[in-house]
């Protein structure tokens, strides 16, 4: 029978002596599984179990080591399972960092959120931060972990679910709060009743500022592939974008926003088009989109009713129904005889 201490010694020995290679392997399958996502969602499921059976196996890695080690009569050398978690993070990490990459307003709250994200990665990935900062600070260290389920279920849910953006936030921020309880009660242990209390506060306290944050968190399945701000559309192609457009243009013809917006196959949501003027919404207008089409989904919205003076500088901002930002396209409103020219599109 093989000698399974000599089998794992090797192995530890072989991560120590080429620890990138772990790296470079978590970047490379997490990559690519974000090409192969569409055609073979199977991959995000795995990694959501994988990444909630890792919880589990956080929680309770003392009673489960002990109880494997009656049951089969050998020790798990905790080197390898320090080893495996690091894949996870890394695997995970890299496995939703493309879409919220290219979903990102990064010139919006947005930008904390996914650099938090490129932050973890780049901690999981070297090993000095991993082990001797990171992984001694439990609370920090389930912080991370918790952030990473959280981010691989915003992006998992609606591949395999087909729940929209807004049903897989809410349930995604619920099971980080459910599973953020035990992991907070392991770092501060509850003595009394005070302490209990204390707790589950910290706990909604964290959903409350999930919820409130919302916005700041980009919408991991949604991107624009395509945008204009123009004065035409026709058969469903819309005709030269605009960065500036007149007063009396508007009056005219109006003006179209025009999005083409990748989604996951077989999903169906409801997005805004919000139109502002000088920061100051004057429409919303809801669209429903359906997912699987390569190109995005063609959608836009006509707008004739403007205000009696329209001067200024404009967005339309397209929004998911609980207010997070898919993109944002601009455009300003001059005097007549001041028009026109070419496309917008901010991100």
């Amino acid at each position: 029978m093989p000698n399974w201490n000599l089998y794992v010694q090797r192995l530890l020995e072989l991560m120590k002596r080429y620890p990138g290679v772990i790296a470079l392997g978590g970047f490379v399958s997490g990559v690519g599984s974000f090409i192969l996502v569409d055609r073979q969602q199977g991959l995000a499921t795995w990694i959501a179990v994988i990444m909630l059976v890792s919880w589990v196996w956080l929680m309770l890695e003392n009673t489960l080591t002990q109880l494997f080690t009656k049951v089969f009569n050998k020790e798990i050398p905790q080197p390898l399972l320090r080893y495996a978690t690091q894949m996870i993070h890394q695997e995970s990490l890299f496995f939703v960092l493309p879409f919220f990459f290219i979903t990102t307003t990064w010139n919006s709250g947005q930008l904390i959120f996914t650099g938090l994200l490129g932050a973890a990665a780049l901690i999981s990935i070297i090993d000095p931060l991993y082990y001797k900062w990171l992984a001694p600070r439990r609370w920090l260290f389930l912080a991370l972990h918790t952030l990473t389920l959280f981010a691989v279920l915003l992006t998992a849910l609606p591949i395999i679910l087909h729940l929209t953006t807004a049903q897989s936030f809410k349930l995604a921020l619920g099971i980080a709060m459910l599973l953020s309880f035990p992991s907070l009660a392991s770092s501060f242990p509850i003595r009394h009743w005070r302490g209990a209390v204390m707790l589950l506060g910290m706990t909604l306290a964290i959903g409350a500022a999930g919820w409130l944050l919302r916005s700041w968190v980009p919408p991991a399945t949604l991107w624009m592939t395509e945008v204009a701000i123009s004065t035409e559309l026709q058969d469903r192609t819309p005709g030269d974008s605009l960065d500036e457009v007149s007063a009396s243009q508007l009056r005219g013809t109006g003006l179209y926003a025009f999005t083409a917006i990748n989604a996951p196959r077989g999903l169906n949501e409801r997005i805004y088009h919000v139109w502002k003027l000088n920061g100051k919404e004057v429409d919303r207008i809801a669209l429903d989109i359906r997912g699987g089409r390569k190109e995005g989904y063609r959608a836009w919205t006509h707008k004739q009713n403007f205000p009696p003076n329209p001067v200024g500088r404009w967005q339309v901002r397209v929004l998911t129904e609980d207010g997070q930002v898919i993109g944002v396209l601009r455009f300003n409103v001059t005097d007549p005889g001041q028009g026109s020219v070419a496309a917008s599109q901010a991100k």
